[in-house]
């Protein structure tokens, strides 16, 4: 029973991705509209990371990334966790179909320095790209991409389309198996 449901969830998910290949096929070659949709182009992002240091999510160009909206302070997030690092220490040198590697632009709503970067240690979250505003709710780059629950995310590829959504569970691993080159 459980590899039948299985199945009909893998099914399912294929299935719904066929839309989105569709939609980037038809993008190729010509200029994408910049949005927030399955298709466009995401918005660029700059945001200081916990030394700091200005990070442009642009500066991944070339790689799929999981833009990933979290904070420590975040149940939800913080079980996610797990599931994000299994993701990323198995694919992170993965060829894709439009992208080399795979990497994570963690986006923190965080107002407190200290307790985001002790949930970065405590839940082992070894990529490099770790950034916010230390505003919470009002960091203008969450408010401007629309984010009013988290975890949220945007899997994009290496010209920064979207590919999808809210990937939660097992769906993250499978969106990834999915474009990986075989």
């Amino acid at each position: 029973m459980k590899k039948i449901k299985l199945g009909l969830i893998l099914f399912s998910f294929l299935f719904s991705l066929s839309t989105f290949a569709g939609t980037l096929k038809t993008t190729e070659g010509k200029d994408v509209k910049e949005g927030y949709e399955i298709g466009n182009k995401l918005p660029d992002i700059t945001a200081k990371s916990i030394a700091g240091k200005d990070i442009k999510l642009s500066s991944l160009e070339g790689k799929l990334v999981l833009v990933d909206f979290w904070a420590s302070w975040c149940p939800p997030c913080r079980a996610e966790n797990p599931r994000i690092v299994n993701a990323y220490n198995k694919f992170k040198d993965a060829s894709f179909k439009n992208g080399k590697g795979f990497t994570i632009y963690s986006f923190s709503l965080d107002t407190k320095q200290a307790n985001w970067k002790a949930a970065v240690a405590k839940d082992k979250l070894d990529w490099d790209y770790h950034v916010s505003e230390l505003k919470g709710w009002h960091s203008p780059t969450s408010n401007k991409f629309g984010i009013n629950s988290i975890p949220s995310n945007f899997l994009i590829d290496g010209n920064g389309i979207i590919l999808a959504k809210n990937l939660r569970g097992e769906k993250l691993e499978l969106i990834l198996q999915y474009y990986q080159k075989k």
